[in-house]
C-alpha cells in the first residue's frame, strides 16, 4: 500500500510560509521612498500551482508605445492619489489583469531598481489568490502566463550579456521559456529577469546554473551596493 499523498492545503501553506520568511527578510520598506525620481512600482505576484511556487507575467500590447511586445511584470507609475509603493502597484495590477486588492497579500518590497538616471523601479512581491482568472486588459496586456519560479535557477534556454549603463558594467538575463499550455516561447529579459531571478534566490538560497551578479550569502546587502552606488552616480552628474 503506498503512502497516502499530502492534501494540496498544507502543502500549499508550508510553502507560502516558507517563502514568505524569506522575503521578509529583504524587506527594504519605505527605506527609500524619500529619494526624488520619477517612481514607478511592479507587482511581482507569487502563487503556488500543482505544489510548486509560479511567478505571474504578462506580455505587453503591441499597441503600447513603451516596450510593446515584451514581458514584464504587471506595473506602472505612480500617481498623485497613490498613496505609496505598494498602492502603486497593487493599483496597476487592477487595471492590467483584473487582480483586485482583495486577492494579493504584499510581502515585502525589495531594494529598488535605478533605470537610467531617472526612474526608481520599486518591486513589491505579494502572494495572489491560486484560485486568480486573469482578466487582461486588451489595451494594455496581450496575454498573462505563469512560470515556476525555480526556472529562473535552472533554466533550459538562458543568455546571459553584459553592457555599460552610466559607466559602470551591467549583467544582462535573458530567459527563454517555453509555455507548456500554448506551446509559445517567452523571452523574459532585463530588469523583469533580474527581479524573477532576484526572489528565486531569496526564496530558494540555492545557486544558479550561471553566474549573477549578487553576493549569494548577503544578498541584501550586494542589492543596496549595487543601487547605491547607481545612486550615487546618478546624482553626481545632477
Amino acid at each position: 500500500m503506498s503512502p497516502a499523498r499530502p492534501s494540496p492545503e498544507p502543502v500549499r501553506n508550508r510553502l507560502i510560509d516558507d517563502a514568505k520568511a524569506r522575503l521578509k527578510e529583504h524587506d527594504a520598506g519605505t527605506r527609500y521612498s524619500h529619494l526624488s525620481y520619477d517612481k514607478y512600482s511592479v507587482l511581482l505576484p507569487l502563487l503556488v500551482k500543482e505544489g510548486k511556487l509560479h511567478l505571474l507575467f504578462t506580455l505587453r500590447s503591441e499597441k503600447l508605445r513603451r516596450s510593446p511586445g515584451e514581458v514584464c511584470f504587471p506595473g506602472g507609475k505612480c500617481e498623485p492619489t497613490d498613496v505609496d509603493d505598494v498602492a502603486t502597484a497593487v493599483r496597476e495590477a487592477q487595471e492590467e489583469v483584473g487582480l483586485c486588492p482583495r486577492q494579493v497579500e504584499v510581502v515585502c518590497r525589495l531594494v529598488p531598481y535605478l533605470l537610467e538616471r531617472d526612474t526608481l523601479i520599486t518591486p513589491v512581491v505579494g502572494f495572489i489568490d491560486h484560485k486568480f482568472q486573469a482578466q487582461p486588459n486588451p489595451d494594455e496586456v496581450k496575454k498573462v502566463f505563469l512560470v515556476p519560479l525555480e526556472y529562473f535557477l535552472h533554466p533550459r534556454v538562458y543568455h546571459q550579456s553584459h553592457m555599460t549603463l552610466s559607466g559602470h558594467d551591467v549583467v544582462v538575463h535573458c530567459f527563454e521559456y517555453r509555455h507548456p499550455e500554448d506551446g509559445f516561447t517567452y523571452q523574459i529579459k532585463g530588469i523583469t529577469a533580474k527581479l524573477a531571478l532576484f526572489v528565486a534566490l531569496i526564496i530558494f538560497g540555492k545557486k544558479p546554473t550561471f553566474d549573477v551578479e549578487f553576493n549569494l550569502s548577503d544578498l541584501m546587502s550586494s542589492s543596496e551596493e549595487i543601487f547605491l552606488k547607481r545612486h550615487k552616480r546618478a546624482t553626481s552628474k545632477l
